[in-house]
């Protein structure tokens, strides 16, 4: 990996809004059985605002993928509801770049944790 900067800085933010479908339900998804937003789905809102963060500000032979998560899911989201998941870059150590992540329905606080990712040749993937 070539060691110049990455280019992302802290402070760096996305939000990624989402609205709550059948298909992301803890039953659907085979996480529970009732009809509401099931954690792995928020995970992902999450984590696609943590790519969406960085996207513009890494270059193209470039990727991050995700390597730890903490995540706490403190409310229920119905189908129909509008969720929104936050991410900012918090730090930037070497090829580590870590956010929080929040995630709302309206200004509710329904989700928040943290998001590791490293910065990788996207070469070394098919």
């Amino acid at each position: 990996m070539p060691s110049e900067p990455l280019g992302p800085s802290v402070g760096a933010r996305a939000e990624i809004v989402a609205t709550v479908e059948t298909g992301d339900t803890a039953v659907e998804i085979g996480t529970g059985d009732v009809e509401v937003l099931a954690t792995p789905r928020l995970l992902a809102l999450c984590e696609e605002a943590t790519v969406a963060a960085v996207a513009d500000r890494i270059p193209g032979t470039v990727t991050t993928v995700g390597v730890e998560v903490h995540l706490e899911h403190l409310v229920a989201s119905s189908i129909g509801a509008e969720v929104r998941a936050v991410a900012i870059l918090e730090e930037v150590a070497g090829r580590r770049l870590r956010f929080t992540v929040e995630a709302f329905e309206g200004d509710r606080l329904i989700g928040r944790g943290s998001v590791v990712r490293v910065a990788v040749p996207r070469d070394r993937f098919p």
